[in-house]
């Protein structure tokens, strides 16, 4: 059975020991036998840093990269600002609707 596991927005803050212990038997369960993906605001070279322990640094990003595909994303700005000069839009917000009530087009909701 192959399965992917996705870390999302690793760093920027360092890891606890605690989490360091956690990560290192995420990587080593997983490495060589399934995807794990890693997503994040810093560079690689900065994660050996947000680990922390130098140990522990090596061992996991030894087994993440080792064979890695790294896509490295690079734009102009974050896509949560807004264009200057134009109005940041708010979130839609849903209205609740009666279980049988119809939406404008005549749908059901």
């Amino acid at each position: 059975m192959c399965s992917s596991t996705l870390l999302d927005d690793l760093g920027p803050d360092r890891l606890t020991a605690g989490q360091r212990r956690d990560l290192m038997e995420i990587i080593e369960e997983r490495h060589g036998r399934s995807s794990t993906l890693i997503a994040s605001q810093l560079p690689v070279k900065a994660w050996h840093d947000l680990i922390g322990e130098p140990t522990y640094a090596d061992a996991i990003l030894d087994r993440l990269v080792h064979n890695a595909y790294r896509l490295e994303l690079e734009g102009p700005r974050s896509m949560r600002e807004t264009e200057p000069g134009s109005e940041a839009q708010a979130p839609a917000i849903a209205t609740p609707m009666a279980p049988n009530a119809k939406s404008a087009k005549g749908g059901r909701k």
